[in-house]
């Protein structure tokens, strides 16, 4: 195949679609280190209109891994509808994005073709798209779950309850949570992150989430966001359990770095199926992340937007509860600045609901990236227009844990008051009964952990 075109009276030409996918692609510093980008602005606009002439099939036919060599590739690949596939398998990629951003194709059509797509198809149209075009289409795909309550329905934006402490104390944790629920912040889920990732550290944090949901009657879940054979050990042994979380790569060596298998996953999904309980179906979290792979050497030479694309693929095989790309959490080896943070929210989201997952952002960023926080509220306000379906709430938006910036408790109500939004419907109501909120507002009584206290 020739991959060639003329621009301005020069000619390019591209050695293969791997090379052809890397210069289309908006710069990254990851990609740069990598040796992945164009050499020039012309570069890339020549690779994107050769990229645009592409059959669908040909992205489809050139995984960034062989099936052969990788489950990832092999789980995607299998779970094509080839019906879907077949009717549009000849489309190019620059009349697929004509198609997503046509006022005339609805979410119900987004959802069906979903079913017929690769992760390489997805990131191949993604690299076409300007951020406007990752709004406007990713606004059209509304993906909802249910787990103990409802996540991604229209007109509601959620937020992570995000606890996390330094030394993993139960009763700091707990008044981190009553200041997030005062906040209105848990509906997507309590979720702490743990410094000590032993069984009795997790199980400890679980019990203590589980009596405060259970105590205050919470229509949410918890989560701690330890390694997945943790959680499968909690779920044997009887603790409560509200989702099973994992960080995903996008390739099969990517997740042998972080010690896990499609094995391992599809062990864990059974058993929260049997044992987790929330009424569900969806039990599982997923948290992903542009660079992951390339700094485990696990990217097969491809750039980390494609990678990226495939970690959805493979976290869509487990129907999950929610997916978040913790997007820049890795830093400015593979994010370098705001601009660059905020592209890569904006593809990870659109790319996580095409794929057909509900689909949330950790919109952060580390303290030595080119970034402040003015940035990633700039960020949460554009995937807030773009239907994103939660953010995490963290105390002052400072996890002293993590040492990361992130969105506060605070930030979830100021999004859901621009864009006219409403916690989850359950939560809403439970907020309401407490008198935390009332009719889509917080109240005067709201942001003062103390009311816990005071009504115990």
């Amino acid at each position: 195949m020739i991959l060639r075109t003329q621009l301005h009276g020069k000619s390019y030409e591209f050695p293969d679609v791997r090379v052809l996918m890397g210069k289309a692609n908006e710069e990254k510093s990851g990609d740069r280190l990598a040796g992945l980008v164009a050499d020039s602005a012309a570069e890339r606009v020549a690779a994107r209109i050769v990229l645009s002439e592409l059959p669908l099939w040909v992205l489809r036919e050139t995984p960034a891994v062989p099936y052969e060599q990788d489950e990832v590739t092999r789980v995607i690949q299998d779970a094509v509808n080839e019906r879907v596939y077949n009717e549009i398998k000849d489309w190019t990629v620059g009349g697929f994005r004509e198609w997503l951003l046509a006022d005339t194709t609805t979410n119900e059509m987004i959802r069906r073709t979903s079913n017929a797509l690769t992760a390489e198809m997805i990131a191949g149209v993604t690299k076409l798209m300007s951020n406007l075009d990752l709004i406007y289409a990713a606004r059209k795909i509304r993906v909802g779950a249910h787990c103990n309550n409802t996540s991604g329905q229209p007109g509601t934006l959620s937020s992570r309850c995000q606890p996390n402490h330094p030394t993993d104390s139960p009763e700091a944790i707990r008044a981190e949570i009553y200041e997030g629920l005062s906040y209105g912040s848990g509906d997507s889920v309590i979720g702490i992150n743990p410094v000590d990732d032993s069984y009795g550290s997790v199980a400890r944090l679980l019990d203590m989430s589980y009596d405060v949901i259970r105590t205050w009657n919470i229509p949410t879940q918890n989560c701690v966001l330890a390694h997945v054979t943790t959680m499968m050990k909690c779920l044997q042994n009887g603790s409560p359990v509200g989702l099973v979380f994992q960080s995903l790569a996008g390739s099969q060596k990517g997740n042998e770095s972080f010690g896990i298998s499609v094995g391992m996953l599809d062990e864990a999904y059974s058993l929260a199926k049997k044992h987790c309980y929330p009424t569900g179906p969806n039990f599982m979290y997923f948290e992903t992340g542009q660079g992951s792979e390339l700094s485990a050497n696990a990217n097969n030479g491809w750039d980390q937007l494609v990678l990226e694309a495939r970690c959805y693929g493979l976290a869509k095989r487990y129907h999950p509860y929610q997916v978040n790309t913790v997007v820049g959490f890795i830093g400015p080896e593979y994010l370098y600045d705001a601009r660059q943070v905020q592209r890569a929210g904006l593809e990870d989201h659109f790319m996580g609901k095409l794929t057909g997952i509900p689909m949330g952002c950790d919109a952060c960023y580390t303290n030595h990236t080119r970034a402040d926080q003015n940035a990633i509220e700039n960020l949460a306000v554009l995937l807030t227009a773009a239907g994103c379906n939660f953010f995490m709430g963290v105390p002052m938006g400072d996890d002293s844990m993590l040492s990361y910036q992130s969105t506060s408790y605070h930030d979830a109500p100021s999004l859901r008051q621009l864009f006219g939004l409403r916690p989850a419907p359950e939560f809403e109501a439970w907020l309401e009964d407490l008198g935390l909120m009332k009719n889509g507002k917080l109240t005067e009584i709201a942001g003062d952990p103390s009311f816990f206290l005071k009504r115990r």
